[in-house]
């Protein structure tokens, strides 16, 4: 479970820095890789949830 937690928040991280060169600079690329990463994210996000979910059993 640490290392899932450990890949959510490099993907986090990577989302920001792109989200933000988008919206700072308006780079188009960067916006690209940010939504990427925010489907990334997601696919993290319910690979954790099953997992908390056993956890807790």
């Amino acid at each position: 479970m640490k290392e899932l937690v450990a890949k959510i928040n490099a993907e986090f991280e990577v989302f920001a820095a792109n989200a933000e060169a988008q919206v700072e600079k308006g780079n188009k690329a960067a916006g690209m890789r940010a939504r990427k990463s925010a489907l990334e994210i997601s696919k993290l996000m319910k690979e954790f949830r099953k997992v908390s979910v056993e956890a807790s059993k």
